[in-house]
């Protein structure tokens, strides 16, 4: 399936491609351990989504407990692709159930879980 007809994300002036490539599976932590996959495991699943010209990819800070967006960052670094690729998140979760401003949608949190998302996936961008 080709993945290189792009199409305008909302009123950002971003084009991606029409199907986006799920990240919720990379990794091996938290959660969603039962099904994840290790780095070498997903490398190949997203190689195959970038080969195909997909470009818009979509992770969540509690996906595997964080781990998702460190496996990605550094998949993203090796292929090359910083510039090429359109990243979403997600933040409303609770990562730390004992703090009552560690989930939902307030300005603190979001800063925090973006802050906190860009440390895990640039470890290894230049």
């Amino acid at each position: 399936m080709a993945l290189d007809q792009y199409f305008l994300l909302g009123r950002s002036g971003l084009r991606v491609s029409r199907l986006a490539r799920g990240t919720m599976n990379f990794g091996t932590g938290g959660f969603h351990a039962a099904y994840g996959r290790t780095e070498d495991e997903a490398r190949p699943i997203l190689r195959r989504y970038l080969d195909a010209g997909g470009n818009f990819v979509d992770t969540a800070d509690f996906y595997t407990a964080g781990e998702s967006e460190t496996v990605l960052g550094e998949l993203i670094a090796e292929a090359g692709v910083r510039d090429r690729v359109v990243l979403t998140t997600k933040f409303t979760n609770s990562v730390d159930p004992g703090d009552p401003n560690a989930g939902g949608n307030g300005r603190k949190h979001m800063v925090r879980a973006l802050e906190a998302s860009l440390r895990r996936l640039v470890r290894n961008w230049s």
